[in-house]
């Protein structure tokens, strides 16, 4: 039972994961993207990983995921659709996944995986969260920090470029409902 969950976990994450990539809209591959880190925090739970499963659910769907689509809608300029397989030469990047599902082939067929989970904890979150507040706690507040100055700047950066910045899609709907609106009213 577990191997059909396992396969029907990874179908949708493989597929979910073309769908991000052969998008024509960037909005749809973001949502795309989100389904893919939906089934992999499901992977994760799967695998009796929990502590992993429900972070990445939080941090990459939660946050990552929404910032992203945030950041899509504030700053997407009006823009051509073309299609995917004219951006570049696209027998590059299908050389490319080529060789590396050669790679992956090759060394799933060459590691001698383990079979038996005896010496396998139930559980590792209490020992991870012992291990952040004691031993780590150091690097963890520093990751900490260094995530606050990036967030300080990257809203001085968005508030330098509010002062200066160029017209995007909602600036152009809200010109045309303004547009419009006078002339239902007659003013000029």
């Amino acid at each position: 039972m577990v191997t059909v969950i396992f396969i029907a976990i990874a179908s949708l994450i493989i597929a979910s994961a073309v769908l991000v990539v052969i998008s024509r809209e960037i909005v749809r591959a973001a949502l795309w993207l989100i389904a893919t880190f939906f089934a992999v925090g499901a992977l994760y739970l799967l695998l009796e990983a929990e502590f992993i499963g429900v972070a990445q659910v939080l941090v990459y769907v939660g946050a990552v995921s929404i910032l992203i689509l945030f950041a899509i809608m504030l700053t997407r300029q009006h823009e051509r659709h073309e299609p995917a397989w004219r951006a570049g030469p696209w027998w590059i990047a299908l050389a490319g996944v080529i060789g590396l599902a050669a790679v992956l082939i090759t060394t799933i067929g060459a590691v001698p995986w383990r079979l038996t989970d005896d010496d396998l904890p139930v559980s590792r979150a209490p020992q991870l969260g012992t291990a952040l507040m004691r031993e780590y706690l150091l690097p963890f507040q520093l990751a900490a920090i260094v995530l606050l100055v990036a967030l300080i700047g990257a809203v001085v950066i968005a508030m330098e470029e509010r002062r200066r910045r160029t017209p995007t899609l909602a600036d152009d709907i809200a010109a045309q409902r303004g547009a419009a609106d006078r002339a239902e009213d007659g003013t000029p």
